[in-house]
């Protein structure tokens, strides 16, 4: 599935709830399913700078495409991470560099999130790109 295709999906999803405390319990429930980062990964070259929680994400060639791991200590900013690595996991770091975040604004979380954790989102999402440029470099 392209990443189109998948943000589109969590716009429909996000859009199916009438307030944001329905939105906000179903980010929380993403956060439950995120993948784990694996406890080795867990060091201070994988958090991201910019979030006032602790978030941490490993990227991981598979093939032509990357994979992303992460956790965090907070469950909203779990949750946040998990919406987008559900967006760019398994794609080619070239789609991941060049996929529009727009979807982010569609669903509303920008202007609901407190401005740390837009800080923050604004961070994952630079940190998730960057991860795409280095695993790209080493492809071509």
């Amino acid at each position: 599935m392209k990443i189109q295709e998948i943000q589109e999906e969590i716009v429909d999803e996000f859009a199916m709830f009438d307030d944001w405390m329905q939105r906000y319990e179903y980010m929380i429930e993403l956060g439950k399913s995120l993948p784990l980062i694996d406890e080795q990964y867990k060091t201070e070259d994988n958090i991201i700078k910019g979030c006032q929680s602790k978030v941490w994400v490993h990227a991981e060639l598979e093939g032509d495409k990357l994979g992303f791991t992460a956790d965090s200590d907070a469950i909203i900013t779990k949750g946040i991470i998990a919406i987008l690595i559900r967006a760019f996991s398994g794609q080619k770091p070239q789609d991941i560099i060049d996929a529009d975040t727009g979807f982010i604004d569609e669903i509303g979380l920008k202007e609901h999130l407190s401005p740390t954790r837009a800080n923050g989102l604004v961070s994952m999402i630079k940190q998730l790109k960057l991860y795409a440029v280095a695993y790209q470099t080493q492809l071509n």
